[in-house]
């Protein structure tokens, strides 16, 4: 069975620009990207039965990358000056 990938930039293809920037301005986002990115393509290896991992191991692979997912957004959305979901009302 194929599976999609989901790379960050058609998650977020309204943040384009300013994921690019982070990726390039900030180490600390581009290392997490990267490593969100390697975690979805092994998870898509595992799903597509090129990659042996049992059950559990990959729940918890999704959930991984379910957690990097929301640290990225809560990055891109602070970056472009929008609240970042903390309930506070940030702004940046």
């Amino acid at each position: 069975m194929h599976v999609d990938h989901h790379p960050l930039i058609h998650d977020f293809p309204e943040h384009r620009d300013e994921l690019q920037r982070l990726r390039r301005q900030d180490a600390q986002f581009a290392r997490q990207a990267d490593d969100y990115e390697a975690l979805d393509k092994r998870i898509c290896r595992i799903e597509d039965g090129l990659e042996l991992l049992d059950d559990v191991s990959l729940q918890g692979l999704k959930l991984s990358r379910v957690a990097l997912k929301d640290e990225l957004a809560r990055q891109l959305k602070r970056a472009v000056g929008q609240c970042c979901g903390c309930g506070n009302g940030c702004r940046g």
